[in-house]
This record gives C-alpha cells, structure tokens and sequence, in this order.
C-alpha cells in the first residue's frame, strides 16, 4: 500500500489506484493519514473533517467511513476478521502503515536530511537530499479536501517545500551553479514576495554571476516591500548580505567551481522532450526506473535499458520516467534520438558533438574523431550530475562511446532489442498496457463521456489493438477527428483482422510503418522466419515446434527464434517457447503473403501438423499400451517430440493443448482437401486422451467443417472416421439421439469401405449408444462386430472395452452369469495389454455389471481402484461417474452417511463439467440416502430432479426413478440402475 499526499489524495495497491470514496471520506483518511499510525479520538477526527460546524450525525458519519475505507484498503479481509491497516484503538482509531507508505512521511525525512547535511557542511549531500525529497512533490497537496484538518497539514507541507527549496538552491549556490539558480529563484521571489531566504539566494545566485547591480535592485524591492507591507526593515542574514555586496567581500565567490573559474561557459542542458499530458499507467515501471536511476548509493553510474516491440510506449515511459528524477540532476537533461530502426541510424560521433555544445563547448573547440570526443564528454561529465536519455538505440555498440564515466550521473535507453550485453544495465522489458490501462488511454483521447457511453464496445476496440498503446492512440485520435463516429464505428472498422493495420493510422502514426522500421533490420534469413513463425494461428509455440514449422533441427531453430527476440519482433513469455504480439503477427501474415509463395506457407503449417500428429501418436502408444490405433493410420514424416515415459507424454499434452486446438481448427476452417485426412487422423489418436466433455464445444467446432470437407471430395473413408468422433462426441454429452445417427452413418460407411478402425468404433460406440437408452438385445450383435473387427485388429485394449460394455448389455437381458464371466474376462484381457487407462474403465463397467447382479462389495473395490486412477489424471468426467457408482453401491451395503457424501461429491463434479447423465445418477443416490438418513422433502427433490434429467435424456432411469416416487419408500434401496456409463 502507497498513499501521496503531495498531490490530489490517492492510494495504490502495486500498480492499482484504489477508489477513496467522497471528499469527506477522503478527509477522514487524510486525519489519520497525517497521525503516522498514532491514535486519534472520535471528537477529534469530528474536529478535523468538520471543524466547529460538525453535523449532529459527525461521529456516526465517521464511523461509516470508517467502515468503507476498511473495505477498500482491506479487500480480501474475510466478513467479520479484525482489520490489520485501520485499527480500532481506545475511543477512536488509527492507521497501521510503515512510515515509507506515505510520500509525505517520505518527504519531511529528506528536508530533516537535507537540514543535517547543511549543518555538516555538505552542500552535495543536502542538494541531492532536497532534490529527493521535492521529486515526490507532484501539485498543491490534499486540494479539493475540506476540514480543519488537510488546512493545516496543506499549509505545513508547503513550508517544508519552500525549507526544501531554499536548501537544494541554497547547496546548489555553494556547489558554483549560481547561474543556474537565478531564473528559479526570481519565480520563487514572486511567488513568496515576503520569504527573506528567498531574496538572500537571488542575491548570492545574481552577485556569483557577475550581476552586482542587479543584486544589488533585488535588496532595495525587498526593502520597499517589507517596509510596505509589514512596516519592518529587512532581517540580519539579507542585511548582512547586503552590506557584504557593497564591500565586495572576496568570500562570497571562494565557493564558485574550479571549471566555472577557468572561464568556461557552463550550461545546464534541459533536452528532454514533453512529459506525456496523458500519459497512463505504468506505475510500478515508472516507480522501479526512478528508483534505479536516483539510487546515489550505487558503485558507478546507473544504467537502466529498457526493451520492447515497437508502438509499445518505451520513449513514452522514458521521457516520463526521465521527467521524474530531474530533481536529481541539477546540471542536465541530455536527449537523442538515435533512430536505431532507420537505415542510417545516427551516429555516435555526431552525438557526442551535439552533446559537448549542449555542455558548454564552443562548436570550433570540439575535436574530431569518436575516440577524441568520447574522452572529453567524460571529463566534462566526471563531478557533474546529469541524466543522459538514448532513445531507439540499435545495439550496444551504438551506445557505448555515450556512457559517462562518473558515478554522479544516470542513463535511460530505449531500443527495440534488449541490450543484454550492456554493462550493468538494469533491464526493464515492456508489455503492452493491461485491458484497464488500454481503456483509460483511450478514453483520455478519445474523451471520457464517449468511451464511458459505450464500454463494451470500447473494450472491444483496445482489445483489437491488442492493448499496444500507439494503436490505441491511433484510433483514439481517430474518434477524437471524427464527432459523427461512435465508438461502436470505430470497434466494426477493427473486427476484420485483414483490413485492421490499415485502420490503424492516422496523420504520421501509422502501426505498420512503426513495424516495418524494424523488420527491415532482419537478415533475411531472420526475416523469413519471423514471417513463418507468424502463419499458424497458434497463442505461443514451443521450440520444437517452431523448428517444424521452420523445417530446421532444433538448435538452428533456437538461434532463429532467440535472435528475433533480441530484436524485439518476437517475444517469450517462457523459456523455449516464443509468441508473436498479435499486431505484429497481423503484419508478418500479411508480409509472408507478399514475400512467400502460397506453396511454402501452407507447406510450414503442415508441417507443424505432421509433428503434432507424430508426438500425439507418441503418447497415444505410451498412454494406451495395447491400443494398435496408430498402427493403422497414415505414418507421419516428422519424429515428433521425444517422450520418455508416461508423464513426459501427459505433460506435452497438456503444454501443447493449445497448440493443438488452434492449428487443427485453423486447417479445419480452411476445408482443404488435402488437409483432411491429417486432421481425422490426428483427431481419431488425440480425442481419446483429452476429455471430450470440458472440450466439447471446441472440437464440434473442428469436426464440422471436416465431415462436409470430406463428404465433398467423396472420402468416405475419411467421412467414417470423422463421424465416429462426431458420435463419440455427442454420446459423451449425453446427446443419444444425434449420436446415435452419427454413427449409424459412420458404420455404413466404414462397411462399404472396408475400414476396420472406423468399424470397430463405430460399431461400439453405437452398442454403447444403444444399450444405455434400454435397447440391450438391439446392442449385442453391434458389440460382437465391433469386437470382431478389433481383434482381427490385435486391439486388445479396446478389446477390453467393448467386452464390459458387451457385459453391461447381458446383464441388462437377465443373463447373469454370462455378464459376470464377460467381465471377468474384459479386465483378464484389459490387465494383459498394460494399459492402465483400459483397467479404469474397465473396472468401471464392471462395477455396474457385478452391482447388478449383487456382488456390490466387489463393486465396491473395483470403484476405489478406478477412481484413483480418474483422478490422477485429472479426468473429471469419468471422476463423476464412478463417485455416482459408488454412492448406489455405498446404499446397496447399508452405509447411507457414506453414499451422501460420494453423490454430493458426484453432484459437484458433474455440474462443473454440464455433465447431465451422471447429476441424473448423483441426484438419484442422493435422493436415496437423504430418504433413508429421514430428510423426506430433501429426498424427494433430489428424486424428482433425478427423474427430470433422465426423463431428458430418453433413459429407462426415468421409469426408476417415477417408480421410486409414486412408491413413496423413505428407507429403502433404491432399485439397479441400468446406465450407459
């Protein structure tokens, strides 16, 4: 937490400016704000809010605020915890803060400071003390805020400052910038025309400078001005002065420079560019590179480089930053820009001619040559202070002949590439604006009223740019020039990604040409690769995949990529993986269409796909031993990413499930004939070993365009296969019927084409579909030809698989020791492949056959195992259904407390996931244990919400369900449920 008083009241949060409430509110936090953790009574914050004048409702006013500010300052407090910041103590209350978390605090410590060193004799260390602490001093403080209180507080932080002028220009005049001091202390004069300090200081300042006269003048108005107004003649310290001034005293120039003696011209450059009237954001920056840049403690010079992509706000951020710390360097602003992105970036040498001028050097003595010049700006720079900003650098070489050599002096560098092997930089990489600073920045140019009509739609346009800031200003700029424009006009302009760059200029901004200033830079080996990067529509690839799409070995790869992110056009948010800015990807899209042929585009994202197919291949045959699916699709041309083991392969697919989604359905969009059996092949490995239910809506999305591709070009084949992941899909959802005709479609086909792989799916998933909407003797011959075709296959893990679900339709027929000897064999089968995945579900199954036919113990056991398993690899929607399981098996055995708890478990796992079949199963145990434990009402809720989804869903659970409600029965079991999971 961070409080400024020395300026309009605020308080931040890190980065985040908190809302303080209505000025009285605000005064109350000033009262105690100005106590420095000290208690204070009721009355008396009534006193300092309101004075004499107080409402009759002051102290329960007080207490309200004070309830508010505790909420604010406090957000995360828990209802009804002891505050830790705004205390109650005694009668009243006070505010536990360090004292650094209030500018004020911060600065009366530094004019004490500067005081003592004054006292010491050390004008150096009381200038830059005074220079410090007048930094934090941003406007009047505390203005707008009524009550007694901020009056007084107001008028003792403006003595301080005019103490903290009067010793920095007092210690600046001792230090021989007496020139410089003039022309602010004569505003000083004729801001405090009766502060004698202030007459004593222009004086010296004017008597140091040559201008005996004029001192002289400044005496006689301040005589005729006391006299006048307060009927007193002028104190001892500005006639003692005087008189001095008159003798000609020799002391009162002993303190001028050994350099300002010699006769050299000494000059106080001040070249920074405006301060941002709108600048935004970027508190905790600004904060960190002020703080680097005054750290006086430091062994050498500071160094601060900041680095980002273009349009980002590094000379912005600079220049504010710069604005900040001037305080701290009383002899000198230095600015160039060194158009680091041009053609001709500017010359050092050049550089240092300019700068020695600025520094006082007459334009014939400066000598020639970079080495010669480099010297002489040092020696100039060796006792002074001063910041040096080098703007849009190109590299370091660029930069080193402009370093001082003293430790009195600072520098700020901007460049596109980070400078890493800048000595003793301090690195600050910039990102775009966060969505909240966008819209302020926005609405600062655009105008308030406009953006606050329309936030949405203003969100709408900073997100199209992406939150860099020179688009949001572009096209705030934009509206601002156009009365007749909404923001919804500007948000429509923005929506079509292929014309957005056009959109973003306006006059001589332009985000494209800021872009194209750096690409240029690019070798073109680099620059083809930046363009390539930039084609699959993935958020971030990973190194490996990088060089697929580049089509090079990994370590050629890397040194592509990381150079591009020295060059600040590429970007890594981790190590080994890289993303472009979406702006910038926008233009590099649009530069690979001008630059590369069609063919080696598509040629870079395919090969990207051939890599991912090849590693989800991989870790299909590590996760589903026994599983000899990718033994019969196509083989793909890349390696893929090496996977030791099963964990390596879970967590690839859990990096790049990202990845995935976005280029499958970036090929599924395009609806490219020779791109479709890729994807159904990729799908068909992959769709197992994700969960279909949480990403449901973003697989329909892929599988749509793929089926009518394929139905198009005639690809039966292709056509099964897409539609058996369809029906999967929607069976998983619990959307029988739509399934149900998926897969009568696929298992057509798969026929007609003789595609085994297609067959057994189909086949099963359409047994499954079946049997569990009441069909058993219907699902029996489907599961025997899909049992057939995968043992023709030598699938025995899948196998497995369909011989529980062939189990589940026996015992569902009354055949009872047919369906218990099933799944005996299913789990000898699904333990003999190795796959542990298999075994689960497995395990599954065959708890709902062995509960069916009475053995719920055993059922019991099998349960446990499996939901281990579901939920160490996070696999929520089986984790549902075996929870539901376990909760009918728990009331089979007797232990209804226990079955309570497993369904309210299943209940919550389920409608997380919009899982409806297994809330069915959830609500009927539930139902049944609540009944049995004597929560009737309760009971019957959950029964009758039961009822309801299966109802829904078409499943023989509804007439269970009907059943055990029109029966009315409180304590007993509930009656086998037949599901088809």
């Amino acid at each position: 937490m961070q409080f400024q008083v020395l300026g309009p009241l605020q308080a931040r949060r890190s980065s985040q400016e908190i809302e303080l409430g209505p000025p009285q509110q605000r005064a109350l936090l000033a009262v105690l704000l100005r106590r420095a953790g000290r208690p204070i009574g009721l009355q008396e914050m009534v006193e300092g809010v309101w004075g004499e004048d107080s409402p009759p409702n002051a102290v329960a006013a007080v207490r309200t605020y004070v309830s508010r500010l505790r909420g604010v300052l406090e957000p995360d407090r828990k209802s009804r915890a002891a505050a830790s910041l705004l205390v109650s103590v005694a009668d009243g209350y006070a505010l536990r803060l360090p004292p650094e978390a209030v500018d004020a605090v911060r600065f009366e410590q530094g004019v004490a400071e500067a005081g003592r060193a004054r006292a010491a004799g050390d004008a150096a260390g009381c200038q830059q003390a005074a220079a410090a602490a007048l930094g934090l001093w941003r406007a009047l403080p505390l203005p707008g805020l009524p009550g007694p209180s901020a009056d007084a507080w107001r008028r003792r932080l403006e003595e301080l400052r005019c103490t903290a002028l009067e010793l920095r220009l007092g210690a600046e005049i001792d230090l021989g910038r007496h020139r410089e001091a003039v022309a602010e202390l004569a505003d000083l004069v004729i801001e405090q025309p009766l502060r004698e300090r202030f007459r004593t200081l222009l004086m010296l300042a004017l008597y140091r400078s040559g201008r005996q006269a004029e001192a002289l003048a400044a005496y006689a108005d301040a005589r005729r001005l006391l006299v006048a107004e307060l009927g007193v003649e002028p104190g001892p310290e500005l006639t003692g002065l005087h008189a001095r001034i008159l003798a000609s005293d020799p002391a009162l120039i002993a303190a001028e420079r050994s350099v300002g003696a010699a006769g050299l011209d000494v000059r106080v450059p001040a070249q920074l560019p405006q301060d941002p009237a709108d600048f935004t954001g970027r508190a905790e920056l600004t904060a960190e590179l002020r703080l680097v840049l005054g750290d006086d403690g430091a062994p050498g010079f500071r160094i601060c480089a900041i680095a980002g992509i273009g349009g980002v706000g590094k000379t912005t951020l600079a220049v504010h930053a710069a604005h900040g710390v001037r305080e701290a360097f009383p002899d000198g602003q230095l600015y160039v820009d060194l158009r680091g992105v041009e053609d001709s970036p500017t010359d050092p040498e050049v550089v240092l001619g300019d700068f020695l001028v600025a520094l006082g050097e007459d334009a014939s003595g400066v000598p020639d040559g970079l080495e010669r010049r480099s010297v002489l700006y040092r020696s100039l720079l060796a006792d002074r202070r001063l910041l040096i900003v080098l703007d849009n650098a190109r590299d370091t070489e660029q930069i080193l002949p402009l370093l001082p050599g003293g430790r009195g002096c600072a520098v700020l560098t901007t460049s596109r590439a980070r400078l890493t092997d800048l000595p003793g930089a301090h690195h600050v990489d910039l990102d775009v604006l966060d969505p909240q600073e966008a819209l302020r920045l926005f609405a600062a140019i655009a105008g308030s009223e406009r953006v606050g009509a329309e936030r949405e739609a203003a969100l709408d346009v900073v997100s199209a740019c992406s939150f860099l800031p020179l688009a949001v200003r572009i096209v705030a700029s934009r509206l601002a020039a156009r009365r007749s424009w909404t923001v919804s006009t500007i948000a429509a302009r923005l929506a079509d990604e292929h014309r957005r760059l056009d959109e973003l200029q306006t006059g001589r901004l332009a985000v494209e040409a800021t872009f194209e200033l750096g690409y240029r830079q690019l070798s073109p080996v680099l620059a083809r690769a930046f363009r390539l990067l930039a084609l699959p529509d993935s958020p971030h690839l990973s190194l490996a995949s990088a060089a697929a799409v580049l089509g090079l070995p990994v370590d050629e790869a890397e040194d592509l990529t990381e150079a591009l992110v020295d060059a600040g056009l590429l970007e890594s948010p981790a190590p080994g993986r890289y993303r472009h800015h979406d702006l910038l990807r926008l233009f590099a899209r649009r530069q690979s269409e001008r630059a590369d042929p069609a063919a080696e585009r598509d040629q870079a994202v395919n090969q990207l796909l051939d890599f991912l197919f090849a590693t989800v291949s991989a870790a299909s045959r590590l996760l589903e031993p026994g599983d000899v699916l990718t033994d019969h699709l196509r083989s793909p041309q890349s390696q893929g990413a090496p996977l030791a083991d099963t964990d390596a392969a879970r967590a690839w697919l859990t990096a790049e499930q990202a990845t995935l989604f976005a280029v499958v359905s970036q090929r599924a969009r395009e609806e490219r004939e020779g791109a479709v059996r890729p994807l159904i092949d990729l799908l068909m490995v992959w769709v197992w070993l994700i969960d279909g239910v949480v990403h449901q809506r973003q697989i329909e999305q892929i599988l749509r365009p793929v089926v009518a591709t394929a139905h198009r070009i005639g690809d039966r084949s292709g056509e099964s296969r897409a539609r058996c992941v369809q029906g999967m899909l929607l069976y998983s959802c619990d959307l029988y019927e739509p399934s149900e005709a998926e897969l009568r479609t696929a298992l057509l086909l798969a026929r007609e084409t003789g595609d085994r792989v297609a067959q057994f799916t189909a086949a099963n998933l359409l047994g499954m579909v079946v049997g569990g909407t009441g069909r058993p003797t219907e699902a029996l011959p489907y599961l025997s030809e899909a049992l057939e075709q995968c043992e023709l296959l030598g699938n025995s893990s899948v196998s497995a698989l369909i011989m529980s679900n062939t189990a589940r339709s026996l015992i569902d027929l009354g055949r009872r020791e047919e369906a218990v000897d099933t799944v005996a064999a299913a789990l000898a089968t699904a333990r003999d492949s190795g796959n542990e995945s298999t075994v689960a579900e497995t395990r599954y199954s065959s708890s709902v056959v062995l509960r069916q036919s009475g053995d719920a113990d055993t059922a019991i056991g099998h349960l446990h195992h499996a939901l281990r398993y579901f939920r160490e690899q996070g696999r929520r929607s089986w984790e549902g259904l075996a929870l539901a399981r376990l909760a009918e098996c728990l009331l089979d055995v007797g232990r209804d407390a226990d079955a309570a708890v497993s369904a309210e478990q299943a209940l919550l796992v389920a409608q997380e996931g919009g899982d409806l079949y297994c809330e069915g199963l959830a609500q009927a145990a539930h139902g049944q244990a609540l009944l049995r434990l004597g929560h009737t009402s309760r009971g019957r809720a959950c029964l009758e919400s039961a009822g309801a989804v299966f109802l829904r869903l078409g499943v023989p659970e509804a007439g269970v369900i009907q059943q055990q409600l029109l029966q009315d029965v409180a304590l007993r079991s509930a009656a086998p449920l037949h599901a088809p999971r």
